[in-house]
């Protein structure tokens, strides 16, 4: 089976390939892509075909999609844009023939009010009138994106405004490993998939941080308006960054990262990794 892997110079993408050859692939029918291929060198050593692409040149696309059976659609990284980019992909997918296409989105990408959600749902909308079968991954938090705070919340603490809502935490390694199971195996057609590990409140990261460290760690939570100021204020991020970040916290409040289907699970055969393991191997790492 021939599957292409768009993005796979980015963290997700590479490890959705090395998810591929784990489970068998042949790296022949593998074709990576991205912008800087000169980061999965080690990739094409090991026999991956390896293509430059870019969202934005549509001839690139056609010539990396070529002959594919399925492609993976990592989704863009440029807020604001990735709709008009994605719908580029899903275009030169349609002009290969391809029989599939992969698309890692957010959970409840058709209903949730969250400002990160709203270029999933248009890409998800774009896939499916284009007539292609589909399979939709709609990806919870990685717990990677709280794991590089880990020294600030030893020295700070976490501050949030999440409650006591839950988030569905896994590392992008199972994620991978999931939309690796869906590009190379039947019944998927057309299939949407939510997914997300174990559930946590922002205290309960907060005790696991604080247990494997060693020290009390504190939890306080805030208003939205409060979290986004501090976020620019005191992290130094610009205000559109900001207001998105600390509207992920009143989606985890409200549920929308919540997941509880258990296909994360079912797919990849076994326990999604928990978030104690991964907060204890980033604290050993330090």
């Amino acid at each position: 089976m021939s599957v292409v892997v768009t993005g796979a110079t980015g963290q997700l993408g590479r490890l959705i390939v090395e998810s591929l050859l784990e489970r068998g692939t042949p790296a022949a029918e593998i074709t990576a892509t991205g912008r800087s291929v000169d980061r999965i060198a080690d990739l094409a050593a090991a026999g991956v075909h390896v293509v430059a692409s870019d969202y934005d040149d549509p001839a690139s696309l056609d010539a990396a999609l070529a002959g594919a059976e399925v492609v993976v659609l990592v989704s863009g990284n440029e807020f604001g844009r990735r709709v008009a980019q994605h719908r580029t992909v899903v275009d030169a997918a349609a002009r290969a023939g391809v029989g599939r296409i992969v698309y890692t989105s957010i959970p409840k990408a058709d209903e949730t009010p969250l400002l990160l959600a709203a270029e999933h749902r248009e890409t998800e909308e774009a896939i499916a009138a284009s007539g292609l079968p589909y399979t939709f991954l709609r990806n919870s938090w990685y717990v990677e994106n709280y794991l590089p705070q880990i020294p600030t919340y030893l020295e700070h603490g976490i501050v949030g405004a999440a409650g006591d809502g839950r988030v569905s935490l896994a590392p992008r390694r199972d994620y991978a490993e999931a939309a690796a199971v869906v590009a190379i195996t039947e019944g998927h057609e057309n299939a949407v998939y939510e997914l997300g590990g174990e559930s946590i409140t922002l205290a309960d990261l907060a005790a696991l941080v604080a247990d494997a460290a060693g020290q009390p760690v504190a939890y306080t939570d805030v208003d939205e308006d409060s979290l986004r100021g501090i976020l620019v204020n005191a992290a130094g991020f610009p205000e559109p960054v900001a207001a998105t970040f600390a509207d992920v916290d009143s989606g985890i409040k409200a549920g929308w990262l919540h997941v509880t289907s258990g296909d994360l699970e079912r797919l990849i055969g076994r326990t999604p990794t928990s978030p104690a393991d991964s907060v204890k191997a980033a604290v050993a790492a330090l």
